[in-house]
């Protein structure tokens, strides 16, 4: 598939035809840059969670989301126990997987160690190193995309090697898209160059 213009006349990447709330998500957010560890941590989370379901699920549930994980914040997160597992396991508002759940807080420790070992802004440091230098050609349809890259795969890598679980290259990789490491709209698309960044 290839962009597709829209009502208001933009050509935009056909996935942000689907629903409002993809349309708001891929003009307003997705592709442009996200710093800083705690939210590098809530996109990170986020992408787990999304794993083997539709990134409109988690699109729709983030508020509850980030009202059950303290707004990811890593201490508050890090110091969730039994109680705190018990109250996400019967939220409705999130998405209620047991191992998911577990592996936030697990990695909101990892961040705390990393943090600890390397200073503020050592995710932002780590995720961030795995931007390509040269980004790569434009892609002019959807099924151009990879999903997942030599740079994801060791982005995943160099995460679990700081002691993050559920991170694999597919996640490490919808997160650099995510997160604008990688710029992965269409070359049709509008929004591809930021011109339209106000909107």
């Amino acid at each position: 598939m290839t962009v597709t213009s829209f009502d208001d006349g933009l050509r935009r990447c056909p996935w942000g035809l689907d629903t409002p709330d993809y349309r708001d998500y891929h003009d307003r957010e997705w592709g442009r840059p996200v710093r800083g560890d705690t939210a590098l941590f809530e996109r990170l989370s986020l992408e787990a969670f999304q794993s083997g379901l539709s990134w409109l699920t988690i699109l729709r549930k983030r508020p509850a989301f980030r009202e059950a994980f303290a707004g990811f914040d890593p201490v508050t997160v890090a110091g969730f126990g039994p109680s705190e597992v018990s109250r996400l396991l019967a939220d409705p508002g999130i998405v209620r997987n047991r191992a998911k759940i577990a592996a936030t807080i697990h990695n909101a420790g990892a961040l705390l160690a990393l943090v600890n070992r390397e200073g503020a802004g050592a995710l932002d440091r780590l995720v961030w190193s795995f931007a390509p230098s040269q980004p790569p050609p434009a892609p002019r349809r959807v099924d151009e995309l990879p999903s997942a890259t030599e740079a994801s795969r060791a982005l995943a890598g160099a995460l679990r090697a700081a002691g993050f679980v559920f991170v694999g290259p597919t996640t490490a990789y919808a997160t650099m898209q995510a997160c604008g490491l990688v710029n992965d709209h269409l070359a049709d698309c509008a929004f591809r160059q930021g011109r339209l960044s106000g909107r």
